[in-house]
């Protein structure tokens, strides 16, 4: 009997050990050319901007294929938003890396941005052909206001994500990130420029307050911070080129969370600071990103065609991504301990609420300009709430719908 009793534990050890392995191989039963071709077709197709990049690749890689853990999945998320960087590139990057390393990384991530990379310079060339027509004018005028409404919204989620519900308790436990967001909201808009160092003080006082690393704590230690062709195709100046990688390595350097995080930095700097283009300009080119799939944040490479040709598409879409898949993949070894600093997370809290209250304080700059009557104001209010209430609207289609009522107002009334 003890005999009989034995086999059996024994064959069902061996069955569950079996059982585990089968999981394990199905799960890594893929090859880097597989998640390279799902890659390119979500960065294809997959429109909706960040949330909702991320949300398909939990719901085809993790919960349909099994080609990822949901712990996988889940430290590649933490990751992501704890490191600058868009949010679904980053964490495309960091599931090619799982399984395929640093090739694994650098093939989903360059498949993942390149179709959207190819239509938006595709836009720029019938941009600089036709933008200074009548009839293009038109159709950005209602696609401007619906952009408006957009990203209105889309400040209000990630303000809720980033720092608090608007709820009394709430807003009382994290009263510091409220009063971070409210200083970058004002300063942002009465500048019309973000402060790149306010960013870096404001995270790292909440760090020091909420979560002091062990040198802070000592008292030997002395205090020292270290901060961190007709279309114009091949058109560029070698000067510019030097100045649009600087500025978009930068911009790629210091966005955290949600790809629209970096519109306070464009519109500073390629608007403000570098007169690349104008406002409408800039607010078209935001626009350009709202209608291709893939990751919002290659909008940059719409913006750098504009300003030097494709040398300055690549060189912009290079400044951003790269300082994307370098904070991804470097980390990506020992996140598992990067991930359960307190300081860390303290810091990265801080900067986060500090780039939502830019982006609400450039939000008002671009909105005082572009919302030029009542017709443009009833976009930008009709785009909020078709977004509200009509869940599976996406925004390609508003922007289809708000082009074509653009283009009647101007035309016929």
């Amino acid at each position: 009997m003890n005999i009989a009793w034995g086999s059996i534990a024994v064959q069902t050890a061996i069955h569950m050990v079996s059982e585990n392995i089968e999981i394990e191989d199905r799960r890594n039963f893929y090859s880097l050319f597989d998640l390279t071709k799902y890659f390119f077709k979500l960065g294809a197709l997959g429109f909706g901007g960040p949330v909702a990049l991320i949300g398909y690749m939990h719901r085809d890689l993790v919960e349909h294929r099994k080609w990822i853990s949901e712990d996988e999945y889940r430290e590649g998320l933490a990751l992501a938003q704890l490191a600058p960087g868009p949010l679904a590139a980053q964490l495309g990057i960091y599931l090619g890396y799982v399984h395929y390393g640093v090739w694994g990384a650098t093939l989903t991530g360059l498949a993942f941005v390149l179709p959207s990379f190819v239509m938006v310079v595709l836009l720029g060339m019938a941009y600089k052909l036709y933008g200074g027509l009548p009839w293009m004018q038109s159709v950005f005028y209602g696609v401007g206001s619906a952009v408006i409404g957009i990203i209105s919204l889309s400040c209000y989620k990630l303000t809720i994500k980033s720092v608090s519900k608007f709820e009394i308790d709430a807003i009382k436990s994290r009263w510091m990130l409220w009063l971070f967001f409210l200083i970058m909201a004002t300063v942002t808009a009465t500048a019309q420029r973000e402060e790149v160092w306010l960013f870096l003080i404001l995270g790292f006082i909440y760090m020091v307050v909420k979560a002091p690393p062990k040198w802070l704590r000592r008292k030997d230690t002395s205090l020292s911070i270290i901060l961190l062709v007709g279309t114009g195709f091949w058109q560029y100046e070698p000067g510019e080129l030097v100045k649009l990688g600087l500025f978009f390595t930068e911009a790629g350097a210091f966005v955290f969370g949600s790809g629209l995080a970096i519109i306070p930095f464009l519109q500073a700097g390629v608007v403000n600071q570098m007169g690349w283009l104008n406002e409408q300009q800039f607010l078209d080119s935001v626009a350009v990103a709202m209608i291709t799939p893939g990751p919002v944040v290659i909008t940059v490479g719409f913006i750098g065609f504009l300003v030097s040709g494709f040398a300055g598409a690549v060189v912009a879409a290079l400044g951003v991504f790269l300082p994307c898949f370098i904070f991804t993949v470097l980390p990506a070894p020992y996140f598992k301990k990067i991930a359960k600093n307190t300081s860390v997370k303290a810091f990265v809290d801080g900067i986060t609420a500090a780039v939502v209250g830019a982006l609400v304080g450039s939000v008002f700059v671009i909105a005082t300009r572009s919302i030029v009557d009542t017709a443009s104001a009833a976009i930008a209010v009709v785009t909020v709430l078709a977004l509200i209430y009509i869940k599976k609207l996406q925004e390609p289609y508003i922007i289809l719908m708000a082009a074509i009522l653009g283009f009647c107002i101007k035309t016929y009334l």
